[in-house]
């Protein structure tokens, strides 16, 4: 019996839905009457006649997806404590104290030489037609708002112009676009450029190669993400590419070399190939070998990234990232996705965020309690907006140094992008026209954007990055006026005391006080004095 919690059988990710929308079935997530004739709507009968390809989102390529699932708490089970007394970080002088003097800056890493004008980070942008498709509106976006921006796993292998000799690459097309583009529009060395890898990436050598040809310092090891437990899955529609990428080691399914899936193929009986990343297997000790290959490399940095596993994984990625002195441990909730992660396993595996992230705290402060020094932490999973990024700084404080973003700056981007089309098209439409006609205009960032960059340089500005920038900038002014409102004047000042649960469940899981348990000795103190 599946719980009311879950959504199945019928979904907008999967392109199905139920005959009987307003009479299904809880458990089985069926019409309640499924009829002798119907041509399979729902994801049954859609299996029923394309089988396996029902697994993934669709249509792939130009989506993100994220999971339907309900979980039984969420970061809105949270509420946001102000105070009308004091101030941290300023001096509590009204005059003085106001939001646009909220420091928002944070600087991190073994050296403290990562410095961000914004707590916020992409965390794994991969070979995705969706991450190749806007990578130049998140990257240029990214650098000029000083944030972090990871390329993600696969991307040599899938790039046809990379150039491998003896199991190793030499030189790339993609890789090199992806890290100029950012290093190119960075400032000041705010913000950072990341290159990650999965086990096909190491066999490669893709970080070796980003690190002496490239110029990228900062690199980071993968255990999975939030959105599935296996490796990464993309869709191929050329055979030529699909074999390629199968003589380069990749799992890719039906086996692109076999003559009958071949005719299959070119007949229309499929019309897709999948190419599958494989698992990891992790050990302390490969993980302390690569840490240190990498290290021998020249990666100035380290970071990990980790999924949505069981708590004793969890365990062993604070455990290995603070005794290997990594520089920042990135951890993903269940639930969200940007590339074509299995539809039912994103919906009912894995960790949900605020319980994750609460473990999280939990483990950091039991290691840094017998006198660890932890690296900084990035929640990541679901976060959207300038309340959850408050939250998750929060609820990990003082560890939480970042908030890991990817589905949100990807659709600022995308949207940023399809503006700028109609722009160019002179089809502006009507919802945005009532802004203007232009990307000063339109974008409310532009005026200040051009004084800074100057008239040639803001012009070169593609729309996507104008998006991704703007988006970030009503981040940055929303949590600002919270910040403002909890007297925290810096991103160090906030502290778990700046929340309050709003049930009991929460409050068992996180370790939040409930709402009116709240100061409970300091309203004594006050009351009784």
């Amino acid at each position: 019996m599946s719980s009311p919690l879950s959504r199945i059988n019928a979904s907008a990710a999967t392109l199905t839905k139920n005959r009987t929308e307003g009479s299904i079935t809880p458990s089985s997530g069926m019409c309640v009457t499924c009829v002798d004739g119907c041509i399979g709507m729902c994801e049954i009968g859609k299996s029923a006649y394309r089988g396996h390809e029902v697994i993934y989102p669709q249509p792939f390529g130009v989506i993100t997806t994220a999971s339907e699932k309900v979980y039984p708490v969420d970061y809105g089970h949270f509420s946001i404590m102000g105070t009308a007394v004091g101030a941290h970080g300023i001096e509590a002088d009204s005059d003085k104290a106001i939001f646009p003097a909220v420091n928002l800056e944070v600087a991190f890493g073994h050296d403290k030489g990562i410095k961000f004008k914004l707590p916020l980070i992409i965390p794994g942008i991969g070979s995705t037609n969706i991450a190749t498709n806007n990578w130049e509106g998140l990257a240029i976006g990214s650098a000029l708002a000083g944030t972090g921006l990871t390329i993600g796993e696969n991307v040599v292998g899938m790039d046809p112009q990379s150039v491998i000799k003896n199991g190793r690459v030499v030189d790339t097309v993609d890789l090199k676009r992806r890290v100029s583009l950012f290093k190119d529009h960075q400032r000041d060395g705010y913000g950072a450029i990341i290159c990650q890898a999965n086990i096909e990436d190491t066999r490669l050598g893709v970080q070796e190669y980003a690190i002496e040809k490239l110029g990228v310092d900062w690199v980071e090891l993968k255990w999975g993400q939030g959105a599935k437990n296996i490796g990464g899955e993309v869709k191929i529609t050329d055979l030529k590419k699909a074999q390629l990428l199968y003589e380069r080691g990749y799992v890719v399914l039906p086996n692109p070399t076999d003559p009958h899936v071949i005719k299959a193929f070119e007949r229309g009986a499929f019309k897709e190939f999948e190419r599958h990343s494989r698992i990891g297997m992790v050990s302390e000790e490969a993980f302390a070998t690569r840490v240190e290959e990498l290290r021998q490399a020249g990666a100035k940095y380290i970071s990990l990234k980790t999924g949505a596993y069981r708590p004793a994984d969890l365990a062993r990625a604070v455990l290995y990232a603070t005794k290997y002195k990594l520089d920042l441990l990135t951890v993903d909730g269940a639930g969200g996705g940007t590339g074509m992660s299995p539809w039912r396993m994103m919906n009912e595996w894995g960790m949900p965020p605020v319980e994750l992230h609460s473990l999280l705290y939990n483990f950091a402060k039991t290691l840094a309690d017998k006198g660890h020094e932890i690296p900084a932490l990035a929640p990541a999973g679901g976060f959207t907006f300038e309340d959850q990024i408050f939250k998750g700084l929060s609820l990990g404080a003082p560890f939480v140094k970042l908030i890991g973003m990817a589905r949100s700056p990807i659709a600022a981007a995308m949207v940023g992008k399809t503006i700028g089309r109609t722009i160019d098209d002179s089809q502006v439409p009507v919802y945005i026209e009532r802004f203007g006609n232009t990307k000063d205009e339109i974008f409310v960032t532009s005026a200040d954007l051009r004084k800074e960059l100057g008239d040639e340089a803001f012009e070169k500005i593609p729309a996507g990055a104008l998006g991704l920038y703007t988006y970030y900038e009503r981040l940055a002014q929303g949590l600002r006026q919270l910040m403002c409102g909890s007297r925290k004047f810096s991103l160090e000042h906030i502290s778990r005391d700046d929340l309050a649960c709003l049930t009991h469940e929460c409050a068992d899981i996180s370790g939040i006080p409930y709402l009116t348990d709240v100061d409970k000795d300091e309203v004594d103190d006050i009351l009784n004095s």
